[in-house]
């Protein structure tokens, strides 16, 4: 039932409501009914009774049997609903005097029986199934007791008119019960379709906004509810618009800050060669000065190989399950070294790279993460910092420890690198691409910060299709 749409549930559970009040309804009726049949039974049992111990009380005085059988034989009950079948009569030692039945109790039998199965009028009560009651009352004189009565009640005309009363209480309250329901149903569901427009809404991809002429004239709440909801939307989509825009931005700023560590790492080379040129062109006779020219020549051509073919390695688009391996994190290394290097900073490199590949990470993806952290730790660090990189193959699982010297992350740029809300220090740049990457690849992010060091650890599960190339 749980499972079950609200729009279906509230409905039922309306109609279920409805069903339950016509019962509770209908049995307050037979009990009151009930009440009333037992009090006519109590007054018309007391009446006859009465009215009948005056008449016999001479013949049980005198303890005449043919006149209280003559007194019998007339004993009439008013009333339709109830009447007498059987009555025995009598005296003050429980021995029969009379009965309208002489075949079921004899003159001068035992009483006794006939008295103990029976009630006295104000104990009269109807059961389920009772059709006859035996009733008893005193024969008095001069406020003693001379004798008794017995008397037998038909009262199966009270019993017909109980179960016609059932019956139609139960035809009329099922129809009545049945209409209400039918009607608390579509009621129910007419003031939940506000509800269903908006879950419809709500699970749009994206979601959209509702439009409010649709909304009915003095339906203030539902009105209220739908605006808060389109302004939820605004909000929503003006937010993934800024995100969008600070994650360009970012893209930038990382990309200027790489494009400027390889101007710095070329144009380092880059007079040196110059002057080899120079000597090469003013010396042409010399050829140790050639050969040494040379020599310079090929070293500043092969480390800006090196850089160039790191950046191409870095940001050249690969396929999906290309894992990583230690060659890409030695070309970190090389792309790190000119800023690091410019700072004046101590770069910590692990001595032995792990076997990474067999943790089968997406070679480009964890690049981007440990490029962007690590120019962050550079940029962190500062003049004369210290940034260090520790790498870990645990079980089933890799982790990347980059650690600054900086004064730690602020506010900012640690909701968006873990959504946390505490810390202090720099912004940094791409810490939201870093954190939607790690949490495609179902990776983990945690920040500490202890002794004046800033660590970033990320934990990457091994990828299941580790032997992709």
């Amino acid at each position: 039932m749980l499972d079950t749409p609200l729009l279906v549930r509230a409905p039922i559970l309306a109609a279920a409501m409805m069903v339950v009040v016509g019962i509770l309804a209908s049995q307050q009726v037979l009990n009151a009914l009930a009440r009333m049949q037992e009090q006519e039974l109590q007054e018309l049992a007391r009446t006859h009774l009465d009215g009948l111990a005056v008449a016999l009380q001479p013949a049980v005085l005198r303890k005449d049997v043919w006149e209280a059988f003559d007194t019998l034989e007339r004993a009439t009950l008013e009333g339709e609903q109830v009447r007498p079948i059987f009555t025995v009569v009598s005296d003050d030692t429980n021995q029969v005097i009379a009965a309208s039945d002489p075949t079921r109790a004899e003159v001068g039998a035992d009483a006794a029986p006939w008295i103990e199965k029976s009630k006295e009028a104000h104990q009269l009560a109807l059961t389920a199934n009772s059709e006859r009651v035996f009733v008893t009352g005193a024969i008095m004189y001069q406020g003693e007791s001379v004798g008794r009565l017995v008397t037998e009640l038909d009262i199966s005309r009270l019993a017909e008119e109980r179960r016609r009363a059932l019956t139609i209480l139960i035809i009329g309250n099922s129809a009545a019960t049945l209409v209400l329901a039918i009607a608390a149903f579509f009621v129910t569901r007419r003031a939940l379709r506000p509800i269903k427009v908006l879950t419809s809404h709500m699970a749009a991809d994206p979601p959209e906004q509702i439009r409010l002429g649709n909304v009915a004239a003095g339906d203030t709440e539902v009105s209220r509810l739908y605006r808060g909801y389109n302004g939820m939307i605004d909000a929503m989509n003006a937010r993934n618009d800024a995100e969008r825009r600070l994650a360009e931005r970012e893209r930038y700023v990382s990309l200027g800050r790489l494009s400027s560590s390889l101007a710095h790492e070329i144009n380092n080379p880059l007079g040196g060669l110059l002057n080899a040129v120079d000597t090469i062109q003013k010396f042409p006779e010399r050829r140790d000065a050639v050969q040494a020219s040379a020599a310079l020549l090929e070293r500043g051509l092969n480390q800006m190989r090196d850089v160039v073919g790191a950046t191409l390695e870095t940001h050249r688009a690969k396929r999906e399950y290309d894992p990583i391996s230690t060659d890409d994190i030695e070309d970190l290394r090389t792309l790190l070294r000119p800023e690091s290097e410019r700072l004046g900073q101590t770069l910590h490199w692990p001595d032995v790279i792990p076997d990474v590949r067999q943790s089968g990470l997406p070679a480009g993806q964890t690049r981007q993460i440990l490029l962007n952290l690590l120019l962050n730790a550079v940029a962190a660090a500062g003049r004369n910092g210290v940034v260090s990189l520790t790498l870990e193959m645990r079980a089933r699982a890799m982790r990347m420890t980059i650690a600054d010297s900086g004064p730690g992350l602020d506010n900012v740029a640690l909701r968006k690198l873990t959504g946390d809300t505490a810390g202090v220090g720099h912004s940094g740049v791409g810490l939201r691409l870093v954190r939607d990457l790690t949490e495609d690849m179902n990776g983990s992010i945690e920040v500490q910060r202890n002794d004046g060091t800033t660590k970033i650890v990320v934990e990457f599960p091994f990828f299941a299709h580790t032997d992709a190339a």
